[in-house]
């Protein structure tokens, strides 16, 4: 591995995650662009650190990614396995949002960073489309060492006790240079160039003109010191059809030549020929034609101009906030997206609760400054509540034109431009959306109607997010009410429990656990899991914790339990099936008697630290066959050890294998710290968490048998002696 030339992500320490890491994986694959995310610990957001062979402008919307959106590298981490695209039509069939806003033919491949049970984050490689349509087995071992070095990088700098810190902008690989050009041969080329009659210009990779022979200038019509560091559509008013940008955009992305035609101001017809290459961008001018007369002179346009790429921006943020779920993932998506992609330095969503504008979410302000500007009243005159009142989006291009429509204010945020925007739908304001830019800006007629557009989008979404939450609160007080909101006082018995639903539909789920006092010195103890994540699944899962808890008091063995619950649920027949775990504690005989119904294995942790999987004799699920037995079995429960009950959603996932999962979740019910039980809970839900994305209800049940009869009273334990248990949507 070549020693890196420039730092790139950083650790909190410092370490570097060299630059190295993602050009030697482009360098041994051919790729032409490189796109290296990390995943920040307790976040499900990937964000981009590191990029290569493309412009910060075109990855700017993909610089933070969601794990549970469809993309490719966010498939890849869920999945744990690599995601091949081999043409344009495999990106429009399985990626749509992707196809839509990168038209173009390419190649991709997506693999996740893991290694030692956790995931770390992705890579994501592209190719022009005409490279061999599979990739090879030389170019899949480079991928895959690429992201087993990075994972070992990440996982020595967390050894270290650093965390994992990546950059608040991505870092843009600069483009290679394979060798120093000869001062003479660049003097020979610069005259050969000088010499030829027709055009010839270079782009760096962000559309940016470096180079421009004087045929070139003749033909432009522009002079040379004009067009230099800038983007040809954004000098020239004549360029400034989005079609010709996006020229450039298929040529940096495809890595393919392409070709326009547009009139100049003397009416002449222009051929505009781009070949791509890693470095940048060689454009050929000659004339296509001649106009029968010369064409008027063009008005001057405004500098920043909007084409191809803010429109491609505008529609991948309409279908990023399409996906949006709830109230957060709004704010979150309009922040990611609205910052990098349209040029505000700082953003500022304000939604309307209660006759007082609230700031929601922000990106770029401090949280001083958004404090000022909370719950400010309609009746107030600021701009952001005159754009809600009024209907009407205010532009100011310089604090003096704001000062000038509102005296009272005052200059706070060291910006130089602001537009504030209404948030209205269907005639009805829900919020106010504040832009503000460092640099000043004119806000031409093109560019108001994209924001406006903007704003239109996430007053929408915000709607749809609304609606939602108020479905998922309502979710919540269903699932909380049907769950124990707090385990009984057992003597001699410690206990813990967690309960997270899954991320995805309404928040609801058939996960459910019981602590069942039997008599002053057994209790039994259940957790199952019933299909689905909808109230139905809710319902069925109340009906059968009911019936276990009246079963269980009886004194029946486990077995019998499930026996009897089993033949209610075929009765019922509700067209769900549910797995269901029972274990009766004999407290004084320091035993427990255990009988499953296709549950996972409960754990077990012996007083030394040891830790084992608790294999039963398996029975069916509930709910298939009324005359299915349920055999039990009785294992030693010393004082000082820990039983583990948990579902499947700690240890199922796709691309995991579970039995894999089970064996690491044993060995971190060992290696965790068990002085505090609810601080064990927590450590086996977060090693959960951290070896793969979760898109299942995750319920634990820990138990520990005290050494005395008496409870041990913990700083922060819960879920005994009548306290409050971290159950029903607990989160840390």
């Amino acid at each position: 591995m070549r020693p890196p030339t420039a730092p790139g992500p950083v650790t909190e320490s410092g370490t570097p995650l060299p630059d190295s890491v993602l050009a030697d994986v482009m360098r041994d694959t051919g790729a032409s662009v490189g796109l290296l995310y990390l995943l920040p610990p307790t976040e499900r957001v990937l964000r981009l650190a590191l990029a290569g062979g493309v412009s910060g402008q075109i990855a700017a919307p993909w610089a933070r990614i969601p794990l549970d959106a469809a993309i490719p590298v966010a498939d890849a981490i869920r999945e744990r396995s690599m995601v091949w695209l081999g043409s344009q039509e495999d990106v429009a069939r399985r990626y749509p949002r992707v196809g839509i806003v990168l038209p173009y033919d390419f190649m991709l491949a997506a693999a996740p960073i893991a290694g030692s049970g956790t995931v770390w984050g992705g890579l994501v490689l592209l190719w022009p489309a005409r490279r061999p349509p599979q990739l090879s087995a030389a170019e899949e071992d480079s991928i895959n060492a690429c992201c087993r070095h990075a994972a070992a990088l990440l996982h020595q700098a967390a050894g270290s006790g650093r965390r994992l810190q990546p950059p608040d902008e991505p870092r843009m690989l600069p483009a290679p240079h394979p060798h120093e050009a000869d001062p003479v041969q660049a003097a020979a080329a610069l005259e050969f160039t000088a010499r030829l009659p027709m055009g010839c210009c270079a782009l760096d990779l962000d559309g940016r003109l470096t180079f421009i022979n004087p045929a070139g200038t003749e033909l432009v019509g522009a002079r040379t010191g004009a067009l230099l560091g800038n983007r040809p559509w954004e000098v020239l008013s004549w360029l400034r059809d989005p079609a010709f940008e996006d020229r450039y955009r298929a040529a940096v992305v495809s890595r393919q030549p392409t070709s326009f035609t547009a009139r100049s101001p003397a009416g002449t017809w222009l051929l505009f020929q781009l070949f791509p290459d890693t470095g940048g961008i060689s454009v050929h001018i000659t004339p296509a034609g001649t106009g029968t007369a010369p064409a008027a002179p063009q008005p001057p346009q405004p500098v920043e101009p909007i084409g191809a790429t803010a429109l491609y921006h505008l529609t991948h943020l309409a279908t990023a906030l399409a996906e949006a779920i709830g109230l957060r993932d709004v704010v979150e998506l309009a922040a990611d997206q609205i910052v990098p992609a349209f040029g505000p330095k700082a953003l500022a969503l304000l939604t309307v609760q209660e006759g007082r504008l609230h700031v929601t979410g922000s990106r770029g302000y401090s949280a001083e400054l958004m404090a000022r500007f909370d719950a400010v009243p309609l009746t107030s005159e600021t701009p952001a509540v005159r754009a809600i009142t009024t209907g009407t989006a205010g532009f100011f291009p310089t604090f003096a034109d704001l000062k000038t429509a509102y005296p009272p204010a005052v200059h706070q945020d060291e910006m130089a431009s602001w537009a504030f925007l209404p948030l209205i739908v269907s005639g009805r304001p829900v919020g106010s959306l504040v832009l503000a830019y460092d640099q000043p800006r004119i806000f031409p007629p093109a560019e108001r109607a994209l924001l406006t557009s903007l704003a239109g989008l996430v007053a929408q979404a915000l709607d749809r997010a609304r609606l939602y939450d108020a479905k998922h609160a309502l979710a919540h007080s269903l699932q909380t009410g049907l769950l124990p909101r707090a385990l009984p006082h057992i003597p001699g018995l410690e206990t813990a429990a967690r309960y997270r639903p899954a991320g995805q539909g309404m928040d609801i789920g058939g996960d459910f656990y019981d602590l069942i006092p039997c008599t002053d010195k057994t209790a039994a103890v259940a957790i199952g899991d019933v299909q689905g994540h909808d109230p139905t699944a809710a319902a069925l899962m109340g009906q059968i914790r009911t019936a276990v808890r009246a079963h269980a008091t009886t004194g029946s063995p486990p077995g019998d339990v499930l026996a009897r619950t089993n033949r209610l649920l075929c009765e019922l027949d509700p067209g769900l099936f549910a797995s269901c775990l029972i274990a009766r504690l004999d407290l004084p005989h320091h035993t427990v008697r255990l009988a499953t119904a296709g549950h996972p294995p409960a754990l077990f942790r012996r007083p030394d630290g040891r830790t084992g999987t608790f294999r039963l004799p398996p029975g069916l699920l509930l709910g298939i066959d009324p005359e299915a037995d349920y055999p039990t079995t009785e294992i030693p429960f010393p004082p000082g050890s820990v039983l583990a009950l948990y579902t499947d959603g700690l240890v199922e996932a796709p691309g995991t294998d579970i039995d894999e999962a089970t064996t690491s979740l044993a060995r971190r019910l060992g290696t965790a710290p068990a002085g505090n039980l609810e601080d064990l809970a927590d450590a086996l839900l977060d090693h959960a968490e951290r070896s793969a994305p979760r898109n299942d209800d995750m319920a634990l049940l820990l138990l520990r048998r005290t050494k005395s009869g008496l409870r041990r009273t913990e700083p922060g334990a819960a879920g005994a002696g009548g306290s409050p248990s971290r159950g029903p949507g607990h989160g840390r």
